[in-house]
């Protein structure tokens, strides 16, 4: 679309979440999780502010409320209330994060408890009409619970997880806890040390947010594309649930009663997984449509392992399989990240899009996507948004240049040489578009400082002498490296595991400085960056090392549905970063990424051309 065009569209949809801030403070329901996993279901009203809520949990929950924040999402709730809606699940943090032990999870006592929370065993939040195959898979599994068939824990994983059954006994729906995710403070694998809302297995995925984008992978498989089951995130009450430190009778009649907030997800029969068998002869269009999914939402952990595969109508052979994709829980992190698409190597992913999913790409709008996220996931948080809208974009004019999904997923893909990064492509072209606007500003800045100089000594017939002059100013900004005060967006950004849990530990919200780059110097990288992206074809890797070991080969190709935790844990580096631009900022940046992106595409296509002719050149020749 023509650069203006794009920045309307961009402006009437992402003002439109500015409705939400509109509504209402009247009479909701708002569900309260501690930094150690309880959870309380409030009543709001319109007088209660941040102080209210967190006094009710001290009293129903005997937490401590002192230098704790209420949050949601990305803000800091205090006086107003007006933004949060109704079913909400809020967080309570602390605002200084030190190292320690995990606290044990406070069940609630007393009658006051349950004169406050009345919610029934399973409670959907922030419920829609894209839910409502889940709603009926809740009063099943009610039903079977008054029968006394309970649900069974999940023995695979890194995760808590546990299967809820109908009346039939059958796994009907998986449940994950936020708060037994890895790293999270109930986790029941050893797993723990870190509270939620802090960096986890990926660190731009936080701890206790992975359950929000099982359910965000839903919402965007528009029209069953994906084949990606129905989740909802709901708050659950059993006593199954894992809690660290809370001694449990051995007797069930013993054990207490937990509430949680989890992603439930509809439990699908299968004959096993991709990796338990040849991967070649999969439907080309079941691959394409999940590597599709993929790539929008950067999918940082598709493996073979999460991957379903079930037989159509019994048959034998694997001509008659349908794939369903599943844990979504690594997807749409807070900064780009190096994905990782093990159908990136499959024949399948190198076959060309048919028409049909074409025409699926070419309907997306990264603007819709994202609008329907904030409404019925309001906690996501907007840097997560953003990947989504460049990743969609790329997306799009890939196709349009005629490009496969695996060449598009390659272009998306880290290399390596020894334990070095590389950019991907893709974050070469935000890099640059990221360098375009910071030149804009300095320039503005410029201009406006030369403004200000010679506003009260010149007139209209010293024109001459002041164009003189501002081209003397400007002449050095072509050469200007992004040093001095400003970061150079090709540094590495100083991460380590402990991140958020020390000196720096207020985790909320995140501020504009959060993932600040450090001067680390790039030298051999920022000339190549710095020159004209017209002159460039995407598909060169010319700038790369030679004899790099890809990241899909064996370097990192192990599927990590077979790694150790450690194995798993993603490297520190930080090649781009969204989330600290301005709305403003965004805008522009987008409207340089769009561009940029054509061009580069451009510059492939006809470079591919001119291979061809001259390979016929050459063939002709020879005879």
């Amino acid at each position: 679309m023509a650069v203006a065009a794009f920045k309307g569209l961009f402006n009437s949809k992402f003002h439109g979440n500015k409705m939400m801030e509109r509504k209402s403070s009247g009479r909701r329901r708002v569900f309260v999780q501690t930094e150690t996993g309880s959870v309380l279901g409030i009543e709001l009203d319109r007088s209660d502010n941040a102080h209210t809520v967190k006094r009710k949990l001290q009293i129903a929950l005997n937490v401590p409320i002192e230098e704790r924040s209420l949050i949601f999402g990305d803000v800091v709730l205090k006086n107003d209330l007006s933004t949060v809606r109704n079913d909400s699940p809020l967080l309570l943090t602390k605002n200084f994060m030190h190292r320690s032990s995990s606290t044990p999870c406070l069940s609630p006592t007393g009658k006051d408890v349950q004169q406050r929370d009345q919610s029934g065993p399973i409670e959907i939040l922030v419920c829609s009409d894209h839910f409502s195959r889940i709603r009926k898979l809740v009063r099943e599994i009610v039903e079977a619970m008054k029968f006394g068939i309970d649900p069974i824990p999940v023995c695979g994983g890194l995760g808590g997880a546990y299967y809820f059954r109908d009346c039939q006994g059958e796994n009907c729906a998986i449940v994950k806890p936020t708060d037994e995710e890895p790293y999270a403070p109930n986790n029941p694998k050893g797993f723990i040390g870190k509270a939620l809302g802090q960096p986890g297995l990926k660190h731009s995925v936080r701890v206790g947010e992975t359950g929000f984008r099982e359910v965000a992978a839903y919402l965007l498989d528009y029209d069953h594309f994906a084949n990606v089951p129905s989740t909802a995130l709901v708050k659950v009450t059993h006593s199954i649930f894992n809690v660290n430190g809370e001694v449990n009778g051995t007797k069930q009649q013993e054990r207490k009663e937990f509430s949680k907030i989890a992603s439930l997800q509809q439990f699908i029969p299968h004959d096993f997984d991709a990796s338990d068998y040849g991967t070649s002869s999969f439907p080309v269009a079941a691959v394409h449509k999940i590597g599709i999914l993929d790539i929008r939402i950067l999918n940082t952990d598709r493996h073979a392992g999460n991957l379903l595969v079930r037989k159509i109508d019994g048959g034998g052979g694997l001509d008659q399989v349908e794939l369903v994709p599943i844990d979504h829980g690594l997807c749409l992190p807070e900064n780009l990240e190096d994905p990782y698409f093990e159908w990136i190597h499959w024949p399948q992913a190198s076959i060309p899009f048919s028409e049909d999913e074409l025409e699926y790409i070419s309907h997306l709008d990264p603007f819709r996507d994202s609008e329907l996220l904030r409404m019925e996931l309001p906690m996501i948080r907007e840097a997560c948004l953003r990947v989504l809208v460049v990743c969609t974009i790329f997306l799009k004019e890939a196709a349009i240049s005629g490009l496969c999904l695996a060449e598009i997923g390659e272009m998306m893909s880290r290399e390596f040489r020894g334990q070095q990064e590389e950019p991907s492509e893709l974050e070469f072209i935000c890099i640059e578009a990221r360098r375009l606007l910071e030149e804009r500003n300095m320039l503005s800045d410029n201009v406006r400082a030369v403004e200000n100089e010679f506003q009260f000594e010149i007139d209209c017939e010293e024109e001459s002498d002041i164009t003189c002059n501002l081209e003397k100013i400007l002449a050095p900004q072509a050469c200007w490296p992004l040093g001095g005060n400003i970061r150079n967006p090709l540094s590495k950004v100083e991460e380590n595991v402990e991140e958020c849990t020390e000196e720096d530990g207020n985790i909320i919200p995140p501020r504009s400085d959060e993932y600040a780059f450090t001067a680390q110097e790039k030298a051999p990288t920022v000339p190549r960056l710095s020159m004209s992206m017209k002159n460039v074809s995407i598909g060169d890797k010319s700038w790369k090392h030679e004899n790099v070991m890809q990241k899909n080969g064996y370097l990192s190709g192990t599927s990590s549905g077979n790694r150790s935790v450690n194995e798993q844990l993603a490297g520190s580096t930080r090649f781009v970063k969204l989330a600290d631009m301005s709305e403003e900022e965004w805008v522009q940046y987008l409207e340089n990424f769009q561009h940029l992106v054509y061009l580069a595409f451009s510059n492939r296509k006809s470079g591919s051309v001119g291979q061809r002719q001259r390979q016929r050149l050459g063939t002709s020749c020879q005879f």
